[in-house]
């Protein structure tokens, strides 16, 4: 499997190329992006080739791509991977807009190609255990879900002394289609839609800027309620909450109310906590199964045997209506109807 990278702006890109470079079968064709400062730094520090434009890698006709550009770049990027035949692996939100998401989903269609969004929460697997007991029946009915899916303020950057890494358009509401909710609601929304095999009926949201002291204009803390079609009901906290210190950039955890009992879950325990006198702070080792490489297996997996992937971009697509949903509720006060 031939695959490039469209876009580094995601910070998730170098975790994807890693795990790409460790697969003995997949080509990594190279990578583009419209900042040739970072795709030149990134592509000596992984040694793969890089393209001036993404014309020119998708002209070496790859038999697929992730593109992890800016949110509201995400649809251009996808139109013309599709027109040139290749399948695509798009991060999530999808879109910025509803109907951005859903034009990408129709090209997609039209061209033939398979999209599939990036959801690696799907692959986790102590998110597996929980879906294979609620699959099997052992929880009974499910009454609710308190969820969290908190992080730092993503000022992302690995060195002061080369700017051109921080990745400040994830505060940039033109660009990230909003903040803490635009940018942590989806995983949630869309974990609890295939635990649950459900949609969601209604949203209502509410969000502040209290953390941070004002540092961004966008929101910086929610929360949000999301009703299902048989009743169910799930909070999500999807707040920039952890301070800049913090060992890791964000987590993922869950308890489920269920008639047989209560589950919990958290994605990010599969560390050890590492103290050090040079690092001054603790860190996490991380030592647990690797969600973004079983993702990427799917993906592969799926463009291989020209199959639907099990993540699929009307997944991403009902995402995206829940965060639109929770927008409206944060600016209306009541809750919305979805779909």
């Amino acid at each position: 499997m031939r695959i490039g990278i469209l876009s580094f702006a995601h910070l998730h890109a170098e975790s994807y190329l890693g795990a790409l470079l460790a697969m003995p079968d997949v080509t990594v064709v190279g990578i583009a992006d419209d900042n040739a400062e970072r795709g030149r730094y990134f592509a000596g520090q992984f040694g793969v080739t890089w393209f001036e434009s993404y014309a020119a890698l998708l002209a070496e006709k790859p038999d697929a791509v992730i593109v992890c550009s800016e949110n509201a770049n995400h649809r251009p990027l996808v139109e013309m991977a599709a027109a040139a035949g290749a399948h695509v692996l798009c991060e999530k939100p999808l879109a910025t807009t509803v109907e951005d998401a859903r034009a990408i989903v129709e090209v997609c269609q039209q061209y033939g190609v398979q999209l599939m969004t990036a959801f690696p929460m799907r692959f986790s697997s102590p998110a597996l255990e929980v879906k294979k007991l609620m699959a099997s029946g052992g929880l009974g009915r499910i009454y609710g879900v308190n969820a969290t899916n908190q992080g730092a303020l993503p000022e992302f950057h690995q060195a002061e002394n080369l700017p051109f890494l921080k990745r400040d358009w994830f505060v940039d509401k033109a660009l990230a289609g909003g903040g803490a909710l635009a940018d942590h609601i989806v995983h949630l929304a869309d974990l609890l839609r295939w635990y649950l095999g459900e949609e969601v009926t209604e949203v209502y949201a509410a969000s502040n800027t209290i953390l941070h002291g004002g540092r961004v204009s966008v929101e910086t803390g929610g929360l949000v309620m999301l009703t299902f079609e048989s009743g169910a009901f799930a909070s999500v906290d999807c707040s920039w909450s952890k301070p800049a210190y913090y060992p890791t950039w964000g987590g993922l955890a869950l308890e489920v109310v269920a008639e047989g009992g209560l589950v919990t879950m958290d994605a990010f325990k599969q560390v050890m906590t590492v103290y050090s006198h040079s690092a001054g702070r603790p860190r996490y080792a991380w030592w647990g199964s690797d969600a973004n490489a079983g993702m990427l297996r799917e993906f592969i997996a799926a463009c291989g045997e020209n199959r639907t992937p099990a993540v699929t971009g009307a997944d991403g697509l009902r995402a995206v209506e829940i965060v639109a949903a929770a927008y409206e509720s944060v600016e209306s006060g009541d809750a919305v109807r979805v779909g």
